[in-house]
């Protein structure tokens, strides 16, 4: 795209601080026709060469290949690009960074809040400007309701991010999250909230009352060091929560690495499980037959290992040789794949590198890239605003320089990100 093409996407809101308010006004009223190579609208799996996109203000107003567009339509051309919806991360912690660079336990306890959230600002943007739209971030790992507060100024425009569905504090165990390591005399600030029993659904609602969108709880945990993680909560305290959570219009999220806390969550209710590192063919059953979806998080293992030494070739660590196999059972099973990286244990912007993954596992390039769109957006309870390309739906596009159904490299060339009409990057 020339920079001449470029200033006429002002109507979508990138120069309009620059344009008088009535000016403004109809300028963000006139619609604008989108021509790239291709679309893949992220419902059915296709790349539809030839069609357009046609907006008007924040929304998407036709698709198709025969769109007439009206006559004071600004027709931008795209060429070499597919059209995406936006891509929507359902395991983001904006207020986490790379482990390389500082440790959990030092982020937790030792970085100012100012600091986590001035970061967590810029990891939002990073974010976005990787055609990354929609996020679900799943705590803040000891910055309180700070996310709360970033998802408030996002939506302000006071920061550029993607939407946001926050989870604030999640939910813990007494005794079973951190940081630790610390003389046990000493209460140590936790990277969650821990509450047991009867105080653990107090906990759900107060969060929820303080602006959680989705409750995470851990349902398994390492309770020492070097221990592998066994379950936290009972069975009945998981689906007191879930019952509470979805009585107020919130999804629930649980963090579940074990068979026996990945059973536990399943069967009280949840709708995600995280990481599902050691499931089984028996539990993704149990989890396709209670319609359970499982967030992966392979690029969170994948960066682990290589902080460790690994440098992604063969031989593969252990804890790779297995989360390879847990990730081919849940495929043979069935289970609904949502597309989230953990991102914050790697850095905010790589999130391509989940798909990247998930297609290099196994999983076509159309159903992972319908994972990250349409999928998630089902996942998620936001698929009537975001999540494909039809009318009625909010103008949440990226324009990518090539076909992503054939060259997986193309996601990480960005050319456009469009979020709710607004043009908020170009390259």
């Amino acid at each position: 795209m020339n920079r001449r093409d470029f200033l006429a996407l002002a109507p979508f809101g990138m120069a309009a601080a620059a344009i008088p308010s009535v000016a403004r006004s109809q300028a963000a009223s006139r619609p604008i026709l989108l021509v790239p190579d291709a679309v893949f609208d992220g419902r059915d799996g296709q790349r539809h060469a030839g069609w357009r996109v046609l907006v008007r203000g924040e929304m998407i107003i036709a698709v198709g290949p025969d769109i007439v567009a009206p006559a004071d339509a600004k027709t931008i051309a795209l060429p070499g690009t597919t059209l995406l919806p936006g891509l929507i991360d359902a395991h983001v912690h904006l207020f986490l960074h790379p482990y390389n660079e500082a440790p959990w336990n030092d982020q937790v306890l030792k970085e100012p809040l100012a600091l986590r959230t001035v970061r967590a600002a810029a990891n939002a943007r990073a974010t976005l400007m990787a055609g990354f739209t929609t996020v679900r971030d799943l705590g803040t790992e000891g910055a309180g309701y700070a996310d709360v507060g970033l998802k408030a100024a996002i939506a302000q425009g006071i920061v550029p991010g993607p939407r946001m569905l926050v989870a604030t504090r999640a939910l813990v165990a007494t005794g079973s999250y951190g940081p630790k390591g610390f003389d046990p005399g000493f209460d140590v600030p936790q990277g969650a909230e821990e509450a047991d029993g009867p105080a653990l659904v107090a906990a759900a609602r107060r969060q929820i009352g303080r602006g959680a969108d989705v409750v995470k709880l851990y349902a398994d945990y390492r309770w020492g060091p070097g221990e592998p993680s066994r379950p936290t909560f009972s069975s009945d305290e998981i689906r007191a929560v879930v019952d509470a959570a979805h009585a107020a219009g919130r999804k629930v999220a649980a963090h579940a690495s074990s068979v026996e806390g990945m059973r536990r969550a399943t069967l009280a209710g949840v709708d995600t499980i995280e990481h599902g590192d050691g499931g089984t063919p028996e539990i993704f059953a149990l989890m396709k037959a209670r319609g359970v979806a499982l967030c992966p998080t392979l690029a969170a293992g994948d960066a682990i290992e290589r902080y460790r030494g690994w440098n992604g070739l063969a031989p593969e660590p252990t804890s790779i040789i297995a989360k390879r196999a847990s990730f081919a059972a849940a495929r043979a099973a069935g289970v609904t794949l949502c597309v989230g990286g953990d991102t914050g244990v790697f850095s905010h912007g790589a999130n391509a590198r989940e798909l990247e993954l998930m297609m290099a596992w196994g999983m076509s390039p159309a159903d992972v890239l319908m994972a990250a769109t349409s999928g998630n957006a089902a996942v998620l309870g936001v698929d009537d605003r975001v999540g494909s390309i039809r009318p009625g739906m909010l103008a949440d596009l990226v324009a990518v320089r090539g076909n992503p159904l054939s060259d997986t490299g193309v996601l990480r060339s960005i050319d456009l990100v469009v979020k709710g009409g607004e043009a908020v990057h170009r390259r």
